[in-house]
């Protein structure tokens, strides 16, 4: 099952993981199973929800 990102935020922020995880909390609170994810390769945290695509 694959991921859709719904926003990323840069990992040298000055806070840190806190933007992406209270944006994804944001999410949850719609009824969203949002996840927050560190891209290593775009050094950013990832706010994710299932894409629903079943392989």
């Amino acid at each position: 099952m694959g991921a859709k990102v719904l926003e990323r935020f840069p990992a040298g922020g000055p806070r840190g993981s806190w933007l992406a995880e209270e944006y994804a909390a944001r999410r949850r609170a719609e009824g969203q199973p949002a996840t927050v994810v560190m891209d290593l390769t775009t050094d950013a945290f990832l706010v994710v929800v299932p894409s629903g695509d079943e392989d």
